[in-house]
């Protein structure tokens, strides 16, 4: 009885043993299977990125060889270049050249070929070109600013004189603009020396009879195209667009100081306040202190200006006209107006001889200043060089009415002074 149970029990472990068995099995194929799917999957995720990886391989080398094409091509087109610029004559500048006599470059350029040529050679290093191809002449570019200064032509029309095309024109006019006023201006606008002084001072002497005159002190206007920002400012009494020159002259008309830029609606005195002019003349470092006693009054160098200025030991100006004048009083403004001349004659002969002054200037107002310094440099230029000049009617209306406050010209008594000193000179 006891083996029959043992073998029922037996039996049944058996067959419990076997059932266990058949679950392991079927759980460990399972995990089998899902390993193998794994595998499978990561196999696959990784053949993909292989292949997209060769696929961008193929892509960048394609990429990388059409660039090496397109530069090849590019190099290959750069260097069978056969025009750099549209070809333009210029048989006119060589006629010119060639054939034209003084009185034509005088009447023309302002100046004889001698002197053009002398303005070449000076401002040769700043505007000779070292490049691959062809740079344009020297004598060129300077014809073509002359050109443009003295007659105010349009660019288009100097570009079909000249043979070159319309941006190298204004790009021509812009460089020699620069180049006279930082090459040359430092040369022929500057402080007289003294030895200098007593020239002008003597010059002014003997042509007017007016004693101890350093210069001429006045202000024109410089018509302009309305500027984009505050046109209002520049919008002068006389109705048009301008910017103010300052400017003082020698008894030979030349400027030797100049202040160029205020809008036009700026009155002279205040101009003159702002000036370098003025501040060197209040700190003692424009004029030498010598003096000469006329009348009683030791009166210094001096620089004569009109109505519009303040009464300054440095600086006369007519006693006010009106029924209350007495007669030394209308001589002493009759003599000064007449030493004043050089001043008014300097403004008419400037703007006679370049065009743009006397016209409309049609350069942007950041340019402008530049091209009227560069006009009084060439101005002074053609002076040193004996250039003759045929006078011609100008507006030269430069009166304004200037008001300064007594508080910042404190020294406006013995201004009057020297005035009255030099009134009874005078009679």
């Amino acid at each position: 009885m006891e083996q029959q149970q043992v073998r029922a029990v037996l039996g049944l472990l058996i067959s419990c043993w076997y059932s266990n068995l058949n679950y392991f099995s079927q759980q460990v194929a399972e995990l089998e299977q899902q390993s193998r799917e794994r595998v499978n999957q990561y196999v696959a995720l990784y053949t993909r990125r292989l292949q997209r990886h060769r696929r961008r391989r193929r892509r960048s080398a394609r990429d990388l060889e059409m660039l090496e094409l397109m530069l090849l091509r590019r190099r290959a087109r750069i260097c069978s270049r056969t025009m750099w610029a549209q070809p333009r004559s210029c048989s006119w500048w060589h006629h010119v050249s060639d054939n034209w006599n003084d009185r034509d470059w005088q009447l023309n350029f302002r100046m004889r070929r001698t002197t053009f040529m002398q303005l070449c050679d000076i401002l040769r290093p700043s505007l000779a070109r070292q490049v691959t191809r062809r740079p344009v002449p020297v004598e060129l570019r300077v014809a073509v600013c002359l050109w443009k200064l003295a007659t105010n032509l349009e660019l288009r029309s100097i570009s079909r004189l000249f043979g070159v095309g319309i941006s190298t024109a204004c790009v021509i006019v812009q460089e020699v603009v620069t180049a006279i006023n930082k090459v040359m201006r430092p040369d022929y606008i500057k402080d007289p020396s003294e030895a200098e002084l007593r020239v002008i001072i003597q010059g002014f002497r003997d042509k007017w009879g007016f004693p101890q005159v350093a210069g001429a002190i006045g202000t024109t206007h410089i018509g302009i195209m309305a500027p984009v920002e505050y046109p209002e400012d520049y919008y002068n009494k006389k109705g048009f667009y301008s910017v103010l020159l300052q400017g003082v002259v020698d008894h030979n008309l030349k400027f030797w100081d100049i202040n160029v830029g205020w809008p036009g609606t700026v009155r002279d005195a205040r101009v003159l306040a702002n000036s370098g002019l003025c501040h060197r003349a209040e700190n003692g470092s424009l004029l030498p202190h010598w003096a000469e006693t006329i009348e009683g009054v030791d009166v210094p160098p001096l620089l004569l200006g009109d109505a519009a200025y303040p009464l300054l030991p440095w600086l006369m100006k007519p006693f006010p006209e009106g029924g209350g004048a007495t007669q030394t009083q209308t001589m002493f403004n009759h003599r000064l107006s007449e030493a004043r001349m050089p001043v008014e004659m300097a403004f008419c002969r400037l703007k006679g001889r370049w065009s743009c002054l006397l016209k409309r200037c049609d350069a942007h107002i950041s340019l402008v200043s530049h091209i009227i310094a560069a006009c009084c440099v060439l101005h002074n230029f053609c002076e040193v060089n004996n250039e003759e000049w045929e006078e011609e009617e100008t507006d030269t209306d430069e009166t304004g009415s200037g008001v300064v406050s007594r508080e910042k010209y404190r020294q406006a008594n013995h201004g009057n002074n020297i005035r009255n000193a030099l009134c009874a000179y005078f009679m």
